[in-house]
């Protein structure tokens, strides 16, 4: 069965609102799972993670965006570790966030489509660092849990958090409504439309005072997960304005012409004048925010011994106005979010830790989000206990961040993407995509019958020249897996 249990998920404000109220009684037990947590060693670094949504790899200046500044960013690249060969879990959100969550490539999750939620039964990275004496918190966007008691963020391992539940409320910049600990809060300056409190700074301000209130003797675990730069498309003024006039524009009209609406309007309806300086504004005010929160860290004392990892949950979108082609997003590589070309999951990937990493590399070893949470337990020395209900598939690359030296064996990274029910972009209903990267090589089948596709990716950027044909030993193998992973 190729589709791996593809549902429709739909859940209306009202459904939270009722979650949110009987959510309380399952705090108290998830707290207590907690308590029992064993303690981290007395020099273990706290962690943060940090994942934006929808930005392409060439969005920064560090990779090479010609007008779009990211200086804090740079700083964080340039005193640590840029992975220039970096993959996310998937294409979309909820399999690529699933993915890191687990340690699992979406070949080996319960479903390959961006439906996906995690179960009951599932146990997550937060869960780990829990087990071994972490103190755990999440700031904004979650999306891969709805429902209280059983999939929430404090069931699913997290001992506080501050942000938006489901992918639908995340698409908003200016919310009228987040939880806090599972407790729905609404927010009083986005009252009746008014767009006065943008979420990734309200995500902001909740990271900088957990970093400055945490007392406690065990190191944290932070995962903060912006909304941004994924339409809708906004930003406060101040950064939107140094990028007026400096792209190709095309007004997007929303809604305000019924008659000749584009794609997902009702969606995002609100029309925006200069959408790509808009989106720049909105990496750009990202960068200012993780400076703010590496900032708290400095004035807290602990920036030195705190491993922050900063990286995109997919490639670049192109609806709500968005011109991923027009503002290089994804660039040097082909295509964008729901494609397995290296556009669509190609993301970068940045490791800082003074304490261990001394100065400023960059490193070319591919690598996925199915790593990080192999990489965290072999960070924690995670015991057996520690990882109950947990079977990564991944590949710790501790290694790289503690040796400059140290190489990785060659491996096979892998990617498949069901389309879904109810987004008519990203290919036909029924089909899977798949992808793989073994060394140099980079391998796509845009669906199960279709012929494979072969490209040096180091060469060939683009994914323009297609080699299989004089490499068939090389397609018939990657076929053969192709056929037996979707056979699993």
């Amino acid at each position: 069965m190729t589709l791996k249990h593809l549902t429709c998920t739909a859940l209306a404000l009202p459904l939270l609102m009722l979650g949110a109220c009987t959510a309380n009684a399952d705090k108290d037990k998830s707290m207590s799972v907690v308590a029992e947590a064993i303690s981290a060693s007395v020099d273990a670094p706290n962690v943060i993670f940090i994942l934006v949504d929808d930005m392409g790899y060439g969005q920064l200046g560090v990779t090479g965006h010609p007008i779009i500044k990211t200086p804090n960013i740079d700083k964080l690249a340039n005193e640590g570790i840029l992975f220039t060969q970096a993959y996310s879990g998937s294409t979309v959100c909820s399999p690529s966030r699933i993915s890191l969550m687990t340690g699992k490539d979406t070949g080996a999750l319960h479903s390959n489509a961006n439906t996906i939620k995690l179960r009951p039964q599932d146990k997550t990275l937060a869960h780990m660092m829990g087990n071994v004496g972490y103190k755990t918190a999440l700031f904004g966007k979650y999306g891969i849990g709805t429902t209280f008691g059983k999939t929430d963020p404090m069931t699913m391992g997290f001992d506080t958090w501050y942000g938006l539940l489901h992918n639908v409320t995340a698409h908003r910049q200016f919310p009228i409504m987040m939880f806090r600990d599972n407790d729905m809060q609404f927010i009083g300056p986005n009252k009746g439309g008014a767009e006065e409190a943008y979420a990734q700074e309200l995500f902001t301000d909740a990271a900088v005072d957990y970093i400055d209130s945490h007392e406690d003797n065990n190191p944290f675990f932070m995962f903060l997960s912006y909304t941004s730069p994924h339409a809708e498309l906004a930003a406060p003024k101040e950064y939107v304005a140094p990028y007026s006039g400096k792209f190709d524009e095309t007004f997007y009209t929303g809604m305000s012409d019924p008659e000749n609406k584009p794609m997902f309007a009702e969606y995002y309806p609100k029309p925006v004048a200069e959408p790509n300086a808009t989106q720049a504004g909105m990496v750009a005010a990202l960068d200012a925010y993780i400076g703010e929160v590496m900032t708290a860290l400095e004035n807290k004392g602990v920036a030195e011994n705190t491993l922050v990892f900063f990286t995109s949950d997919n490639g670049p979108h192109e609806e709500g106005g968005a011109d991923p082609i027009t503002i290089r997003a994804s660039a040097p590589y082909r295509g964008g979010k729901r494609d397995l070309y290296d556009g669509g999951i190609h993301v970068p990937m940045i490791a800082h830790w003074p304490a261990k990493i001394k100065e400023g590399r960059v490193n070319d070893t591919p690598m996925a989000f199915a790593d990080i949470l192999p990489t965290l337990a072999d960070l924690a020395d995670a015991p057996k206990t520690a990882m109950t209900g947990l079977n990564p598939n991944g590949t710790s690359v501790l290694p790289l961040l503690i040796n400059p030296e140290a190489e990785l064996a060659e491996r096979v990274l892998y990617w498949e993407f069901a389309q879904q029910l109810g987004d008519p972009n990203s290919g036909v209903v029924g089909t899977v995509k798949q992808a793989a990267r073994r060394g140099d090589w980079k391998i796509v089948r845009l669906r199960e019958d279709a012929e494979i596709e072969l490209y040096n990716i180091i060469l060939d950027k683009s994914e323009s020249n297609n080699l299989a044909a004089d490499y068939p030993d090389i397609a018939n193998e990657f076929e053969t897996m192709f056929d037996e992973r979707l056979a699993d």
